[in-house]
C-alpha cells in the first residue's frame, strides 16, 4: 500500500513543481462566488485530512502499544509474591511475537509523521489566508455595484431634474448665469458637484477592487507554488520511508535461512 501511495505522490510532487511555469494572464480576472465556494470546499477537505492522518498515526501507536502491553501480561505472570507458582508451565521469555512488535513500535516512532502534520496545517493556513483575501475582494465588488448603482441613480435624477429646470427658466434667468455675475452656488453647480464627486468615488473603488484582483491572484498563486511541493515532498517522504519500514518488518517473519541452503 505505502509504496503504491509513495507512487502517486512522487506524481503529484512533479505536477505542482511544474506549478513554477504556470501563466495566470489569461485566468478570470475577479473570485467568482464558484471560485470561493470551491476554495471553502478545499480548506475543509485539507483540515479533514490532517484529522485523519493524525489518527492514523496515533491508532497505529495505540495499536502497537495495546499488543506490547497484552505480550508482558503473558509473560510476567502477575503473583503477589512475585514468584511463578510451581503448578505453572515455563514462559517463553522471548516469543517471536516479541521481536516484530519491538522492531513494529521503533519503526512507527522514526517515521517523519511530525513534518506531515505540520505541511498539511502549513497548507491549510495558505488556504485559509486564500479565503480571507478572496472575501475582502468580494466585498470591495459588492462595494463597487452598490456605488455603481447609486451613481447611476442618481445621475439619471440629476439629468431629469436639469432637463426640467431648464425648460422652467427663460432665455435671460439662463443669460445671466453665463455673465460674471453669476453665482457659484446655484443649485445646478451643487448638484452637478454632487453627482462628480460620486462618479470620482465610484472610480477609486473601482481601481481599489481592480488592484486587489490583482493581489489575490498573485498572492494566492505564489503561496501555491510554495506550499505545494512542501505538502507532496513530505508525503512522498512519509510514504517511502513508511514503505522501507514495512518491507523490514515483513522480513521479520521470514524464516531465516541456514548456511547451508543455496542463495
Amino acid at each position: 500500500m505505502w509504496d503504491s501511495m509513495r507512487g502517486h505522490h512522487e506524481s503529484q510532487l512533479r505536477l505542482v513543481t511544474d506549478l513554477k511555469a504556470l501563466d495566470i494572464e489569461h485566468a478570470s480576472k475577479e473570485t467568482t462566488k464558484h471560485h470561493h465556494d470551491r476554495t471553502v470546499q478545499l480548506w475543509n477537505v485539507v483540515q479533514e485530512w490532517h484529522s485523519q492522518f493524525e489518527k492514523l498515526v496515533t491508532h497505529q501507536k495505540q495499536y502497537i502499544r495495546a499488543l506490547n502491553a497484552w505480550l508482558k501480561l503473558n509473560l510476567i505472570p502477575i503473583e503477589s509474591s512475585g514468584k511463578e507458582k510451581i503448578s505453572s508451565p515455563p514462559r517463553v521469555q522471548h516469543p517471536p511475537i516479541h521481536a516484530l512488535l519491538q522492531s513494529w513500535h521503533d519503526h512507527l516512532e522514526k517515521l517523519p509523521d511530525e513534518l506531515v502534520k505540520s505541511a498539511i496545517s502549513s497548507f491549510a493556513a495558505v488556504i485559509k489566508t486564500i479565503i480571507i483575501n478572496q472575501e475582502e475582494e468580494m466585498k470591495l465588488k459588492e462595494k463597487c455595484e452598490e456605488t455603481k448603482k447609486e451613481f447611476f441613480r442618481k445621475n439619471q435624477a440629476f439629468e431629469e431634474w436639469y432637463h426640467k429646470y431648464m425648460q422652467r427658466r427663460g432665455p435671460d434667468e439662463i443669460e445671466a448665469e453665463r455673465g460674471d455675475d453669476a453665482n457659484p452656488k446655484d443649485p445646478i453647480s451643487e448638484k452637478r458637484f454632487a453627482i462628480e464627486s460620486l462618479k470620482k468615488r465610484l472610480e477609486e473603488e473601482v481601481e481599489s477592487h481592480q488592484r486587489q484582483c490583482v493581489q489575490v491572484r498573485e498572492k494566492s498563486l505564489g503561496s501555491l507554488k510554495t506550499r505545494l511541493p512542501e505538502l507532496f515532498r513530505s508525503m512522498t517522504d512519509y510514504a517511502h520511508a513508511s514503505s522501507d519500514a514495512y518491507e523490514r518488518i515483513w522480513s521479520i517473519t521470514q524464516p531465516q535461512k541456514s548456511n547451508g541452503d543455496p542463495s
